[in-house]
């Protein structure tokens, strides 16, 4: 595995107005691992992924991700840099219930050319290959998403997320939904394909379960020096 990293924060500070709800002096994830971001409700967690994402900016301190400051990004730069280089799942999955699992997925490519690029034969044969991949029967593509159960949903928003290969997967809270071995198997089935793509995985969970499924496990209490704030 390379040593470089796809995320690198530096003394990063945010809160919300004189309450500080993280204060991170230190996070280092190397391109290709799969990471669990495990905390408690409350913790910061979502707060942390807003930032990686470039949703939000910190007080304090740096953050890179996939080789962009984006601290140092404006706001268009940092739009498309989410478009071109993360795959994100939603906790409520935020699929469009009147559109098609097949457009549903197609929007992860829609405002980014540099993914677009990266699907090397027809686009509804890789969405194809996607959904079987995570075990959903390719007919599914004309469906409506919201006529979809919350496992098929929950697959189809994996499919987004990975289409043209993204460098960095957040995941917040994917399981959710799911008991226990549904869970597991649908992480797995997630990490077969990061691993096929080079993808790196950030899962955000409480579920301690979830450990034994990653490269790493990393207790936000113990690298977010604020403690407890808002999510």
């Amino acid at each position: 595995m390379s040593m470089r990293p796809v995320i690198a924060l530096d003394g990063v500070q945010f809160g919300y107005g004189r309450r500080l709800v993280l204060d991170v002096p230190r996070l280092w994830i190397e391109q290709g691992s799969s990471v669990l971001l495990r905390g408690i409700s409350g913790g910061g967690k979502s707060t942390l992924l807003g930032l990686l994402a470039g949703v939000l900016l910190p007080g304090k301190g740096s953050i890179e991700v996939a080789g962009h400051a984006l601290q140092a990004m404006r706001g268009a730069a940092r739009d498309r840099f989410r478009a071109d280089h993360l795959g994100v799942i939603f906790q409520q999955f935020n699929l469009l219930p009147f559109l098609s699992v097949r457009d549903n997925i197609a929007l992860g490519l829609r405002f980014s050319r540099l993914r677009s690029a990266r699907i090397s034969g027809p686009l509804d044969a890789e969405i194809a290959r996607l959904l079987q991949a995570l075990q959903l029967d390719p007919a599914l593509m004309p469906r409506r998403a919201g006529t979809l159960s919350v496992g098929q949903q929950q697959r189809v928003a994996a499919a987004r997320a990975l289409i043209g290969r993204p460098a960095l997967l957040l995941a917040d809270e994917p399981t959710s939904a799911l008991d226990r071995d549904a869970a597991t198997a649908f992480l797995q089935l997630m990490a077969a394909q990061c691993q096929a793509a080079g993808t790196t995985v950030l899962v955000v969970s409480h579920d301690d379960s979830l450990q034994p499924l990653f490269d790493r496990t990393i207790a936000l209490s113990e690298i977010n020096q604020a403690g407890a704030g808002h999510a």
